[in-house]
Parts: structure tokens; sequence; C-alpha cells
């Protein structure tokens, strides 16, 4: 940029906005982006992040774990129970033909008369 210094403070985020300014217009063009994490991030706050969490053993256990935080909060968001989901989920995908698969994600989602008559009781 003309009139700026290379090691001026300002040019440093201005050129981090200039590299990535396709990925940044892209909310001008589909509403449903936002432009900062505070949804998610308020999304979060409820689920419950203890110690434990910090200390996964390994990078393949806080894959896991980042794996089943993402499910839980991904029914929620959806308005569905997740425990009620994933037992329900955990019973039926063996039997399902992948081809159905999709009919258990959260948004898809219609609970088995097992779950139905749980959650009505």
């Amino acid at each position: 940029m003309p009139g700026l210094s290379r090691s001026s403070n300002v040019i440093k985020p201005i050129n981090y906005l200039l590299n990535r300014w396709d990925g940044f217009a892209r909310f001008a063009h589909d509403g449903r982006i936002c432009l900062t994490n505070n949804a998610a991030e308020r999304a979060l706050r409820g689920f419950a992040l203890g110690k434990a969490w910090l200390f996964a053993g390994s990078d393949r256990g806080a894959e896991r774990a980042a794996i089943m935080a993402t499910l839980i909060m991904t029914a929620r968001l959806n308005n569905i129970d997740p425990k009620a989901w994933l037992a329900d989920l955990f019973a039926r995908i063996a039997d399902m033909p992948q081809s159905r698969l999709h009919e258990l994600l959260p948004w898809n989602w219609t609970p088995s008369a097992s779950v139905a008559s749980t959650q009505a009781a």
C-alpha cells in the first residue's frame, strides 16, 4: 500500500484481509454466513468442558471428543435431545442401508417407535 511503511502495525491486518478477500467477501452473497463465530461460542457455553477434556490422552482421543461434542451440539441446535438421538442412532445405524444414512442426521431424524414412546412418557 502506498504511503504506509511495510513495518507499520496497520499493514499486517490489511494484508491479512486482502490475502483472504474471496472468503471474506463471500458473506455479502450468502446471508447465512456470519462475520464472527459468536453464535458458535455461545452454543458451546452450555456444553460442560471440565478439566478431563484438557487431557484427552492422545490426538485420537481429542479427535473423538471433538466429534462427540459436534454431534451433541448439532442435535441441540436442531432442538433434539442429544441422548435420545444418539441412543436411537446407535440402535439403528447398523441395520440402515448406506443410501438411507442421511435420515439419521439431526435435521432429518424421526425418532423410532421406542424412542417416541419413551419421550411421550
